[in-house]
């Protein structure tokens, strides 16, 4: 439901833009894929339908939009504590917690038919959402490890530093709700770390 609130003044181009997106993910939010129409958004965003045609041919180009626009605009802190194990269960529970709702949001839409819509594959929508996969060597949690000394970013697998992180994101799909401490703990502690030891060991 829109809220009540005087007419916005004349907008133009990005700011438009952005504010029409911006609509769009809350009636994704509140009303959900199937039924969010061109129209409701063009509501929300206090505009007309031919000025979202204009941007975007369907609601589903429009979506997908929504969906990047909000993944961009709410980027997962990195905090710094230290250590590598401290960074990676801080990384790891704001990973959770920042994309269990946009998780939830993104796969209600595509239970709803937004990949059959798009004609996209799972991997195509899924890289144009959430951006193409940062190369677990080029992580800020480990680049700081390898700065500390903690770890030699050439000798360790891409495939174990992408554990921890591939794990989170099987979770958040499965279950559209952020990892409890423990999960995420034994993903660290008990999986990661005496995987990445014993590597280091060979």
């Amino acid at each position: 439901m829109v809220p009540d609130e005087p007419a916005r003044r004349r907008r133009h181009g990005a700011q438009l833009e952005s504010d029409i997106l911006a609509a769009g993910w809350d009636e994704l939010v509140e009303i959900g894929y199937a039924r969010l129409t061109m129209g409701s958004v063009a509501v929300r965003a206090r505009t007309s339908e031919p000025v979202l045609y204009r941007r975007w041919p369907n609601k589903d180009q429009l979506v997908l939009a929504a969906l990047e626009q909000h993944r961009s605009a709410h980027p997962v802190a990195v905090p710094d504590t230290g250590t590598l194990r401290g960074d990676l269960l801080a990384h790891l529970t704001a990973v959770s917690e920042t994309l269990a709702g946009f998780f939830a949001i993104a796969a209600g839409a595509a239970f709803c038919g937004l990949l059959a819509d798009t004609g996209k594959s799972p991997a195509q929508i899924r890289e144009q959402v959430m951006g193409e996969d940062v190369p677990p060597h080029r992580r800020t949690v480990y680049q700081r490890a390898h700065a500390r000394g903690e770890i030699d970013l050439d000798r360790i697998p891409p495939i174990v530093l992408a554990l921890p992180f591939d794990l989170v994101r099987h979770d958040l799909l499965l279950d559209l709700e952020p990892l409890t401490s423990e999960r995420i703990h034994a993903i660290v502690d008990v999986l990661f770390l005496p995987l990445l030891a014993a590597h280091r060991a060979r």
